[in-house]
């Protein structure tokens, strides 16, 4: 409770001191997060419940399994978050609005007392962030509104389970848990590139473990077809984020570059065909992500979830367990900013093994949680 009363006095300075757009945005962030709090229940009360469907019912005890596995074997935080359910009337928890420039793949930051400084503004009503985003757009910004099935509070709040995600596949739901549990252990202010390598690298490490100790054969070798395909769509990304960078720090005139950024997107789209129908078999587990127009923010955010995984992976294999491994990110995350990348060390995207996405249609670049004064994620 008296977490709870800190993160209302620290939004209700902001609605002291903000315009009124800020104290709207506010308000339904507010809203939003005690909403969902106040439609949770504990999972053992959904489980004694005789109205509960019995495969909701399988899926809660799945998630009891994963909330053990966390903490006995990962080390990850033991509280109250992912031990209670709400159950929602829309597919997802919140949207996302990322943008980034005409010409240039740094996407636009916003800052909140709590999270800091982070790559994307939610919202609970998705008409409300395609409204903000149209309005940046307007502006002149490449815009993207993602909707997120998850997302953390950084243990402000107990996080429940939601029903945005609750169906997902098992090796899906541990991710997901491992991931957020992970922005709840470490966390760097205004630093999405650390928080989001870190949660990844955890949830990957995590995601191994947890099938080896299932020793389901057939779920193991679906997930290596997976992580195979998700480390071909980073490599494809990454090659053509590469081209739209040299291309906007290029010395041609701005009708050039336009002109240029139009040809990268349309070889993108071109490949990713290939890709899917000779490599693939035809497998379409991307295609929501290349059913939007794409733009600088749907690559903007795609180095912040992945670039320092491989660096990530690197201190693990350096580190006596989970509890070190732990211990040696916190003291980075103390450290300012460009030290902490610096003693790190940054590291290409393609060098690590794949990095699951936190969604199972495998979209990428999407903050799951993604992400206003809360974090994906």
């Amino acid at each position: 409770m008296l977490r709870r009363g800190m993160l209302v006095l620290a939004l209700g300075g902001l609605l002291g001191l903000g315009a009124c757009s800020s104290v709207s945005y506010y308000a339904q962030a507010a809203h939003g997060q005690f909403s969902l709090l106040a439609q949770a229940r504990p999972l053992d009360d959904w489980l004694a419940d005789p109205a509960t469907q019995p495969a909701l019912k399988t899926k809660l005890q799945t998630v009891q399994e994963i909330r053990r596995f966390a903490v006995v074997e990962l080390g990850l935080p033991d509280n109250g978050s992912y031990r209670s359910y709400a159950q929602l009337d829309r597919p997802f928890v919140l949207w996302n609005v990322v943008a980034a420039p005409e010409l240039s793949l740094k996407a636009r930051q916003w800052c909140f007392p709590i999270a800091g400084c982070v790559d994307y503004r939610g919202y609970y009503s998705q008409q409300a962030a395609q409204d903000y985003a149209a309005a940046l757009q307007r502006d002149g910004y490449d815009v993207q509104v993602a909707g997120v099935p998850a997302y953390s509070t950084l243990g402000w709040f107990d996080d429940p389970v939601i029903s945005t995600f609750i169906q997902y596949p098992d090796g899906e739901l541990a991710r997901l848990i491992f991931h957020e549990l992970a922005h709840q252990t470490v966390y760097a202010r205004d630093d999405t590139p650390f928080n989001e390598g870190f949660a990844v690298a955890v949830e990957e490490l995590g995601l191994e473990r947890w099938l080896a100790a299932r020793h389901d054969s057939a779920m193991t070798e679906a997930y290596q077809r997976y992580a195979q395909r998700k480390r071909e769509f980073l490599a494809l990304l990454d090659k053509y984020r590469a081209q739209l960078k040299d291309n906007y720090d290029s010395d041609a005139s701005d009708a050039v570059k336009r002109d240029r950024k139009a040809a990268i997107f349309a070889a993108l789209r071109a490949e990713y065909a290939t890709i899917k129908s000779t490599r693939w078999n035809g497998y379409a587990g991307y295609d929501r992500w290349f059913a939007m127009p794409l733009s600088n923010a749907h690559l903007a955010l795609v180095g912040a979830y992945h670039d320092m995984v491989p660096a990530f992976r690197r201190l693990f294999e350096n580190s006596r367990g989970f509890p070190d491994f732990y211990d040696k990110v916190r003291r980075l995350a103390r450290m300012d900013k460009p030290a902490r990348h610096a003693a790190l060390g940054d590291a290409p995207l393609t060098t690590g093994k794949a990095a699951p996405e936190t969604f199972p249609t495998d979209t990428i670049g999407q903050p799951k949680r993604d992400a206003g004064g809360y974090h994906p994620g």
